[in-house]
Order: C-alpha cells, then structure tokens, then sequence
C-alpha cells in the first residue's frame, strides 16, 4: 500500500498542538488514508496476520498489566504499612469508591465503549474527517460536563457522603467527606481519557493504555513516601489521597502522548449536533447503567462493611486488590484487545467470527482463572501475611482481610467471563441487553449481602457479591447463546470440567508444598517467601503437566498463538 506522507510532516510535528488548525486536519487526514486501523505508521499491512497480532497484543498486555498489577500491589503494600485496615483507612476507601462510581457512570469506563464502535465504524468506512470531529467535539464535551458534575459533589460532598457510611461516627464520616473533595476531580482526568483512549484503541495502539496504569501506581507511591511524613493523626491519609489525584494526570499524560503516533490530532471542534454524538450518547446511557450497576457492587460492599466494623470497608478493599492481579493480568487483556476485534465483526455482520471470537476468549479466560482460584483458596492466609503483615497491620487483620479474599476467590473466574460476555454486548451495539442483566446482579447481591451480612460479618459481603456476579454470567450466557445460535457450550463444559481436575491437583500440591516447607523454616520473611512461592511454583508446574496430560486445547493454542505472535 502507498504511504501518502507530504514532505512537511515532519516539521509540523514540532509545532503545538492546536497551530494552524486547518494544516493540522489536513495532514491527519493524509496520514489517516495512508494507513488502516491495525497498522503502524510506518509498517506495511500484513494480511493474515490477524491472530498473531492479537496475539502479541494480548501477550503485551497481559506483561505491562502484570507490571501494573504488581506495582498496585507494592502500593497496597505501602499504604497498608502506614494506615492497616484502620477507621482512617476505612474512610479513604469509601471516599475514594463514590468518586469511582460517578466515573463508571460517565467516565472512562462508560465512554470507552459506547465511543470505539462508532469511532471504528467511521474508520471503517473511511470516513476520517467526521471520526476526528466526533473525538475532539467529545473532549470538549466531556470536559465540560464532569467539570460541571465534580463542582457539584465537592459543593454537596457533606450530604451526600454520609449516606454511605452508616455505621461510622461523627469523626470519620467527616474525615470520608473531605477526602472525597479531594478525590472528585479526578473524574475529569478520567473522562479525557476516556475519548484518548478509545481513539488509540480504535486503531490497535495498547501500549500506552496498558503501561499507564503502572506509572499510576509508581506516582502514588512517591507522594505517599514523601508526603506521608508531613502529616498528623488521622490527616496522614490525606497524603493517599493526594497521591491518587497525581497519579490520575499522569495516567492521563501517557495515552495522551501517544496519540502523536495516530493520524488524529485535536480541533476545537465543538460540533455537539454531530450524529455521532448523539449515537454515542445514546448508546452510553444503558453502557452508564450497566457498568454503573457493575461498580456500585464495590459501594455496596464498604457501605455494608461499614455496619460490620470500622475495619471492615479497608478489610474488604484489601482483599479486593489481591483479587484484582490475576483478574487484570488475562482477563482485563484479553477483553480489552478482543473488543475492537469483536466491534469490526459484529459491524460487519460476521456473526459466525464474532461468536467463535468469544467462545474462544472465555475458555482462555478459564483456563486462566479457575487454577488461579484454587491457589487462593487454599492459600488465602499466607498469602495477605506475607503481602500485608508489617507496620501496622498485625495479625488479626490478616485474619479478616484473608476471609475477604477467600470468598471472593469464588467470583474469580465467573467475573472474568462477566466482562468479556459484557463487552460482547456493547461490542454489538445492543448495551440495554448487559444493562439488565446488570441489574439483576446488583439486586441479587444487594439482598444477598443484606440477608448474610450480619450472622458472617465481611464474608457474607463479598459472597453476596459473588452470588450476584455467578448469577449474570448464567443469564448473559443464555442469552448471547440463544443470539448467536449456541456459544460452543460443549467445548467450553469439557475445557471447565479438565481444567477444574487439574486446578484440584494444583490446590492440593500447593498448600502440601507450602505447608511443609512453613514448619521447616518458620514464618520469618524469608522463611514465608520460599513456602509460598514453592508451594505456588510446585502447583503451577502440577496444573501445566495435568493440562497437557489431558490435552486441554487452550494450553496448546496459547502455545501456538504466542510462538505465531514473535
């Protein structure tokens, strides 16, 4: 294919940004012709190469969400030697999970994916002047109305955060407001970034969406080691808090930066009658509701952790971030880089692909998921010790933070397939389907975690949550199965049933491993890193043999897509 790249490129790349606006659209919309969504600038297109792409996409990913997974880890770490499960602890996790809600509802995590099929269905059909007007006239728009909704929380935060935190007292409820006044303006950040990374997405780019979370994670942890100390008493969490917000524009910055290797550049374009505007309004309003419903799952928790103990909303949210890391190092990865995959299919009409493409990506995610939730179950105790235990959290938090976790190890591989089936939906343009169903899971984990609540204290909480998750992945998979004809459901109940013996046999190696090896060297730091990492090492290599014993086609196609993908 000829690349059209006029001889003034180069030099208006040094220039600002917003300069001569009419040159600047004129050379994106060179640049867009000169290449497809899926190719680098400089590369030339490689037909049937989709898979390995993918491929190396998802294994990218996977390794740059690990190392943010990792780094949230050491950040968890961190915070939770300086403030424990504590009541100021409590507090900050509630005033950080309001603000966290309001995003999922008009935010990022609402936008991404009402905005991509629109924007990539204007690629698609060339249209490059009407896509780049659709995302500069959503950045305006977005600005302006989160800006107008976080004046309006940080003016009534004193009303409106109370209601959240019913069993706290006077002290803590106002230390919950003020921190959310802190934390609301990062709804902002998050709702530019929302457009900016749906546009790098919409041409394959997830590098820079998959590292900034790590650079995140690693600002938090600078702010909170030197601000920290600059704190009295209960105003020490204030340094978390500002932390986050810092984190939040960098997290911002990176994606940012990387639109330069896209032909699209920013235009005060304010043309707010676009159709596409309106189609992706639309089109966010049941994604708002559905993943609003998603996240409000999370404030159910603290809000009824916050009837249990001043403990229990930091106990719950601890836990929640062990449960995250083998969550976001697959799962996350292969819903992110499969959705344009699965917005390109269900625009062209392939529904045969599109089906294929999703049975697919929820077997991988099981394969995945269920031994990683096997280790935790069996291993849930050691593993916050070893994690959290030093400063200030002592051993008797371990035990109620291990609880949490041990529970929400259930919901692992169930929630996996939740956001995959879920991106399927919006994949198709049909969001008011995953937005029922999201309903029904935030009303069966209301009343579950309602009825369980008070005779098993946290984990009643989080198996509610689980008990409602379970609950939509059955109702979602019923309906896509009844949309598309069947979900290969055959396949899928093999892979679940040898991979669930194999995740047995790794349970078992596991805690036999470990718990041998803890009464040989003790529970001495380094005496809980070699039990616990040999105990999870002899387990994976256990589950790995028994795999291929079997012959589970997953772990032989993530062998082959990986090699294909070099």
């Amino acid at each position: 294919m000829e690349r059209l790249e006029p001889p003034d490129i180069r030099e208006f790349d040094q220039r600002p940004i917003n300069a001569d606006v009419p040159i600047a659209e004129d050379v994106a919309l060179r640049r867009a012709e000169a290449f497809d969504p899926g190719e680098e600038l400089s590369a030339e297109p490689a037909p049937g190469r989709q898979a390995g792409r993918i491929a190396r996409s998802t294994a990218f990913f996977s390794i740059a969400t690990a190392s943010s997974r990792v780094a949230g880890l050491g950040r968890e770490v961190v915070a939770a030697g300086y403030y424990g499960i504590s009541g100021p602890m409590s507090a900050f996790t509630i005033a950080f999970a309001v603000p966290n809600l309001i995003r999922a509802l008009f935010a990022d995590a609402a936008l991404q994916p009402a905005f991509v099929p629109i924007f990539t269905e204007l690629l698609g059909k060339k249209q490059y002047k009407e896509a780049f007007r659709l995302a500069s006239t959503l950045l305006l728009l977005i600005t302006m109305v989160l800006g107008a909704i976080t004046a309006f929380f940080v003016i009534f935060a004193p009303i409106v955060m109370p209601i959240f935190v019913p069993g706290f007292g006077p002290e803590l409820t106002d230390l919950t407001v003020t921190l959310s006044q802190v934390l609301f303006p990062i709804l902002i950040l998050l709702g530019v970034s929302g457009v900016v990374v749906g546009v790098l997405n919409s041409y394959d780019r997830f590098g820079a969406f998959a590292i900034s979370p790590l650079f995140w994670n690693l600002s938090i942890i600078v702010v909170l080691v030197v601000l920290e100390p600059r704190f009295h008493g209960q105003n020490k969490i204030y340094a978390y808090a500002i932390g986050i917000l810092i984190g939040t524009a960098v997290q911002l910055a990176i994606p940012a930066w990387d639109l330069r290797h896209t032909p699209y550049r920013f235009s005060f374009s304010f043309d707010w009658r676009h159709p596409g505007v309106r189609r992706v309004l639309l089109l966010m309003l049941p994604v708002t509701i559905s993943l609003g419903l998603i996240n409000f799952n999370q404030l159910i928790n603290s809000t009824f952790g916050s009837l249990v103990s001043d403990q229990a909303p930091a106990a719950i949210e601890k836990a929640f971030r062990i449960y995250q890391l083998p969550q976001g190092i697959f799962s996350v990865a292969v819903a992110t880089v499969l959705f344009p995959t699965l917005a390109r299919f269900a625009n062209a009409g392939e529904i045969d692909n599109l089906r294929a493409t999703m049975a697919n990506g929820m077997r991988l995610i099981l394969f995945v998921l269920v031994p990683a939730a096997a280790a935790i179950l069996v291993l849930s105790d050691p593993i916050i010790r070893l994690i959290y235990q030093r400063g200030e959290f002592d051993a008797a938090q371990t035990s109620i933070v291990s609880t949490a976790l041990f529970w929400f190890a259930f919901s692992l591989p169930t929630n996996g397939l939740y956001l995959l089936q879920t991106r399927t939906f919006f994949s198709l343009q049909r969001p008011w389907q995953a937005t029922s169903l999201a309903a029904i899971d935030l009303v069966v984990s209301i009343l579950a975690a309602f009825l369980l609540y008070k005779p098993f204290g946290v984990a009643g909480i989080v198996a509610g949550t689980g008990i409602g998750t379970s609950t939509a992945v059955v109702s979602q998979a019923f309906v896509l199965g009844r949309e598309f004809g069947g979900l290969e459901f055959g396949r899928l109940f093999s892979t679940t049933v040898r991979v669930t013996i194999a995740s047995a046999a790794l349970a078992g190696i596991s805690w036999i491993v470990w718990h041998s090896l803890e009464a040989a060297l003790g529970t001495g730091l380094a005496g809980q890193i070699i039990s616990l990492g040999v105990g999870l090492a002899a387990g994976g290599i256990t589950y790995l043999a028994i795999a291929k014993l079997l012959r589970i086609p997953e772990l032989e196609q993530m062998t082959r897509l990986l090699r294909r993908g070099r």
